[in-house]
């Protein structure tokens, strides 16, 4: 088929009211109808739906859609139906899936073959049904569009393993031209997705992944619902989404939002469809301003003026990460993209594969380093993103992340360029970068002593830098595509031309030292959070500097009245929190960061006298309405747990019981002990650990301990001491004395 540039345009207008194509569009629409297999690599907003409804509604025949998830299909087709204005509009589309009944696919069957449908949306899963192939047979196929590309490729963020039947399904059916289109796809989920579908010969149409107008910004994962609700009070009457990993996150999330006054629905899997579609209309209408979302959400939704998304729970790959963000700003105006990172995120997704096929636990290990990547670095975020989807990006510094408009200190790193592309090159094998910057750093793990790398001649020259940075160094030698990964080989690093060239002929580089994260948290227990809007605390850009170093002062004097370490009676961040929302009675104090009832009862009254005096005084406005109300921890857990540590359970039974690992249990007992209830769990502490340590542990939080902190305490104890030992018995410290 054939069709002028101008017959194009006056479609265009007739069907979906634009004046102009965008981009690409326009020809890769020609090349489609001109009946060539096409790929499509378009970032979300780019107009890809445009690229085979057109062609469908112009072209002989139906075109079949492959889309992956149900519960847009009909969003789709209602839009299409939309579009025409014949008498038989609602014919020209349809989707075919387990939720129509016997009437409903009946009337389908009859607009396929009298030839009044254009477009026919199905799932992979009903497109293998015999009875489908069967009907499909017997149409006139215009082509196949295959939509959400990539869940064709292991690869791939979303692998669907229905994918990979599409091929043969479609020699069974009959072979017309493929449109594959996909928002995210690195060279390597292409090639996958081109040999899978047998069209090598395609042409690849590829849009820039940049998204100009996108703010990339990733915190350290420390008080996230502080964070998330100052962030979403400063940005007021916009709307955004928050990505979490687990449904029971979204639904807190989602009512610890709405307990505060922002207009919240969740969104996930588990809620029935009816709910689903119901608060995904709510957040497409404008009746809510934020979406709490698990990556059920999103993929096919049209709503342009999208201003941030959140990601409370680091993704599980960059695909992911950079198909989610896309949501926002696709009006080409603003849009922040804020993710929240700890390390114990990465463990807990790790855990996760546990139990999966090996090659499917080292692609998702794979996937997952590049994450961390993108997290720690201090590179511009742009040029990380681009350059992981193949695209280069000349600019030194982007203006619109984190990275270029906080600069991080960088330092000549060509000497140690040298040395890794040296390790690299002196290997008779391909390594992964961890067990390259294991050897850099001396470190003589069972992997190392194998190959016996432990004797190598590079082996810890650079253990005075440690492990973190030579993982650094080569991340960097990556983007500067002086080193490469083999990703048919889950990751093994090898030096490219370029870098060898690099070495013959070697010159400075400027690299960036990492970023340094802490543990972090994931409030899981913390809803007593608090949220200031005054303009004393404002003028400083935070806390009260001065208010604060008067507590201090008063926490200082207590401390010694009770011969106790200052942080058992009330934190730095608690005071922080004190000076920048100055609580004057027990309820609000225990609302700030780290107090429970129990602690604000114990030793708040010297501090609220202080903050009422102070507040008084300098005619400071504190506006009640700007107080965060927490929710009621509706936990059965807490419960569970103190009556049966009353009992002398053991930890390992409870845990057990709960469908928990110990250092989850853990971390409820904290928050237990943390909200001012007193716990004994001496009969467990002499069960499994010496008493010499646990008297070492104690006499270290009592009297040695600036702060509470864990890594603190097995810094200064030494390796004898488990992270397990030292939480245990910080429990019993803080029970003790604190509550």
């Amino acid at each position: 088929m054939e069709i002028s540039s101008a017959e194009l345009q006056i479609k265009l207008k007739e069907f979906f009211g634009f004046d102009h194509f965008k981009g690409e569009q326009e020809e890769i629409i020609r090349h489609l109808i001109s009946g060539n297999d096409t790929f499509v690599l378009m970032p979300t907003g780019g107009g890809k739906s445009l690229c085979y409804q057109l062609p469908a509604l112009l072209m002989e025949g139906t075109a079949i859609v492959i889309s992956p998830l149900i519960a847009l299909m009909k969003n789709q087709v209602d839009a299409i139906r939309g579009f025409v204005a014949n008498k038989n509009k609602e014919g020209v589309a349809h989707f075919l899936n387990s939720s129509l009944n016997k009437t409903q696919i009946q009337e389908v069957k009859e607009d396929l073959l009298s030839g009044a449908t254009k477009l026919l949306y199905v799932a992979p899963e009903s497109l293998t049904k015999e009875e489908n192939i069967q009907l499909l047979r017997q149409v006139k196929i215009s082509f196949y569009a295959i939509d959400e590309a990539h869940c064709i490729s292991e690869w791939g963020h979303d692998f669907r393993p229905e994918y990979r039947k599409i091929r043969s399904i479609v020699e069974e059916i009959g072979v017309a031209p493929i449109i594959a289109l996909t928002a995210t796809a690195t060279p390597k989920v292409q090639s996958d997705i081109q040999k899978n579908l047998s069209m090598s010969n395609a042409r690849v149409f590829k849009d820039s992944f940049n998204r100009k107008n996108l703010y990339y910004e990733v915190r350290d994962k420390t008080n996230v619902k502080r964070e998330i609700i100052k962030f979403i009070k400063n940005n007021a009457g916009k709307s955004g989404i928050i990505y979490c990993l687990s449904r029971k996150k979204v639904e807190d999330i989602a009512e610890f939002l709405n307990v505060n006054g922002i207009k919240a629905r969740p969104y996930h899997a588990g809620m029935d469809a009816a709910t689903r579609a119901k608060n995904q209309d709510a957040f497409l209408m404008e009746e809510v301003d934020v979406i709490v979302a698990t990556i059920a959400f999103g993929m096919g939704i049209d709503k342009p003026d999208v201003r941030f998304v959140i990601h409370y729970d680091i993704p599980k790959s960059l695909e992911g990460y950079y198909q989610e963000t896309g949501r926002a700003g696709r009006d080409g105006k603003e849009g922040q993209c804020i993710a929240f990172y700890s390390y114990k995120d990465i463990q807990k997704l790790e855990k996760f594969m546990q139990g999966k096929p090996l090659a499917e636990q080292e692609i998702g290990k794979q996937l997952l380093l590049e994450t961390v990547s993108y997290a720690e670095s201090n590179r511009c975020r742009r040029k990380i993103i681009l350059n992981y989807f193949g695209e280069g990006y000349t600019e030194e510094n982007c203006g619109c992340c984190d990275n270029c408009l906080h600069p991080k200190k960088l330092f000549d790193g060509q000497e140690d360029l040298l040395t890794v592309i040296e390790l690299v090159n002196s290997m008779k094998e391909r390594f992964k970068a961890e067990h390259l910057a294991n050897i850099l750093a001396g470190v003589s793990n069972s992997l190392i002593k194998s190959y016996e790398h432990h004797k190598h001649e590079l082996f810890g020259i650079g253990k005075d830098k440690g492990v973190r940075f030579w993982l650094a160094v080569i991340r960097q030698g990556l983007i500067l595509h002086i080193l490469d990964k083999d990703i048919e080989q889950y990751g093994l690093v090898f030096v490219t031309e370029e870098g060898n060239e690099y070495f013959k002929n070697p010159y400075t580089i400027m690299l960036a030292e990492d970023r340094e994260f802490s543990d972090g948290d994931d409030d899981d227990e913390e809803d007593d959070i608090i949220i200031g809007n005054n303009k004393h605390a404002a003028n400083q850009g935070g806390a009260d500097p001065v208010l604060f170093a008067m507590l201090k002062d008063v926490r200082h004097s207590l401390s010694k009245r009770l011969n106790l370490p200052p942080f058992v009676i009330f934190t730095d961040p608690s005071l922080e929190d004190m000076s920048l929302h100055y609580p004057i009675t027990v309820d609000e104090l225990k609302n700030c960061q780290g107090i429970g009832e129990g602690k604000a009862k114990k030793y708040g009254k010297e501090f609220l006298a202080l903050i009422k005096k102070y507040v008084e005084e300098n005619d400071i406005d504190r506006p009640a309405d700007f107080l965060v109300k927490s929710v009621v921890n509706k936990s059965a857990n807490k419960v569970y747990i103190i009556q049966n540590i009353d009992r002398k359970v053991s930890l390992d039974d409870i845990a057990d019981a709960k469908n928990m690992d110990l250092l989850e249990l853990i971390e409820e007992i904290e928050a237990i002990v943390h909200s001012g209830t007193k716990i004994n769990i001496d009969y467990y502490l002499r069960q499994t650990i010496d008493d010499d340590k646990i008297d070492d542990i104690y006499e270290y939080f009592r009297y040695d301990a600036s702060s509470d902190s864990v890594i603190e305490a097995m810094k200064e104890l030494g390796r004898d001491y488990s992270e397990e030992e030292v939480r245990l018995v910080r429990i019993k410290f803080m029970s003790e004395l604190a509550n």
